[in-house]
């Protein structure tokens, strides 16, 4: 019975595989038997893998994929650091589970951010025997579009070679104070969230709107990160879904019904990033993600699973000091970021402003404020 109960579990996970190669998906593919199997390639590895998993940690697993990401809660999948090997090609559990269940093109451990809701996201720097190979305890980096949108335009100035000389001052000085001594743990960079803060102190405030229309209170975020969503049962955070309004127009109410697990915002060491729960797009607006004195700023596609750096605090500091006090189309916030569902905004789009959008976040960060 014993021996007939993991094989079940074993079943329910190759089932659960993601069959649909598609590097914009958040993950979760389509499953049966007209689809194309592009992980039949990996089955002698991933039976592997799942015989030296004990049986809580299978059966782990096999919750955490079948769950999809919808819960915050489900458990690290713990798994010796040592490779798996089959041929010539060794294969690390975290790279191997994610291209399995989530994403078939990907390639590389570098592509790979892990989330701050996963217990090792705390350990990046320490020696431990084990990793988690949890799918859904990390996301893929979104990658800076090359070359920038179209619709950056560079201002005229002669700032440009001031600016980038800053920036490049800057890292090698930051490298050099705050880099470990001791990088284990996969040669990862260093995304552990910031150090604990008083709790009255908060880091930023969300406020969401509905096209021109702010709707509820500004939400004070004092924890390192916070979910925003509209209709995700588990976990806590923002819930957007509890916000009423009568009369709703009807673009905002299926924009609404796109929000779904909406984003995970996370303050860490190096700036803010967002990871995209949801099975939407969202888009993404920063001082810090344009290019540098960019009047224009771009607007950034986030596909579901990825994760984006949406503030830099190095590349703040260095705008603010170099920034040009001569805007002629009026201030702009430095330190304020939006993020709307579904719907993008700019030239790009028959929506110009982000209050043409039907939902949206303005994230106010509180870190100079």
């Amino acid at each position: 019975m014993f021996g007939s109960r993991r094989s079940g579990v074993v079943r329910r996970l190759w089932r659960s595989r993601c069959l649909v190669v598609n590097p914009k998906s958040g993950g979760g593919g389509e499953s049966g038997q007209n689809a194309e199997d592009p992980q039949s390639g990996l089955k002698p590895i991933t039976h592997s893998l799942f015989k030296r998993l004990k049986d809580e940690q299978l059966e782990l697993l096999a919750r955490a994929v079948e769950a999809r990401g919808s819960d915050d809660r489900t458990s690290c999948v713990s798994f010796p650091r040592s490779e798996l090997r089959i041929g010539k090609q060794n294969w690390c559990p975290q790279l191997l589970t994610c291209k399995l269940f989530r994403w078939p093109d990907l390639k590389h451990l570098h592509q790979l951010k892990r989330l701050c809701i996963c217990d090792w996201f705390w350990k990046i720097h320490d020696d431990n025997a084990t990793v988690c190979c949890n799918p859904y305890h990390f996301s893929r980096l979104c990658e800076p579009e090359t070359p920038p949108p179209p619709y950056s335009k560079l201002l005229p100035g002669n700032n440009r070679k001031n600016i980038d000389d800053f920036f490049e001052h800057t890292s090698t000085h930051e490298h050099r104070v705050n880099e470990p001594s001791n990088n284990t743990n996969d040669d990862w960079p260093d995304f552990s969230l910031s150090p604990p803060v008083a709790r009255e102190v908060h880091w930023c405030s969300v406020a969401y709107w509905e096209h021109r229309t702010r709707v509820g209170r500004l939400y004070a975020v004092h924890e390192p990160s916070v979910s925003i969503f509209c209709d995700l049962p588990q976990g806590n955070g923002f819930c957007l879904g509890h916000l009423h309004v009568d009369h709703r127009h009807e673009m905002v109410k299926r924009t609404r019904g796109k929000i779904g697990g909406g984003i995970l915002l996370s303050k860490e060491r190096d700036g803010v990033w967002a990871y995209n729960r949801s099975e939407h797009p969202i888009f993404v607006n920063s001082p810090t993600l344009g290019v540098p004195h960019s009047r224009t700023l771009s607007v950034h596609k986030v596909f579901p699973g990825y994760s984006v750096k949406v503030f830099d605090y190095e590349k703040s500091c260095a705008l603010q000091q170099t920034a040009s006090s001569d805007f002629p189309d009026g201030p702009y916030d430095p330190n304020s970021v939006r993020i709307s569902f579904a719907k993008g905004w700019g030239p790009c789009y028959s929506r110009q402003f982000v209050t043409s959008c039907p939902c949206w976040l303005e994230i106010l960060l509180n870190h100079t404020r």
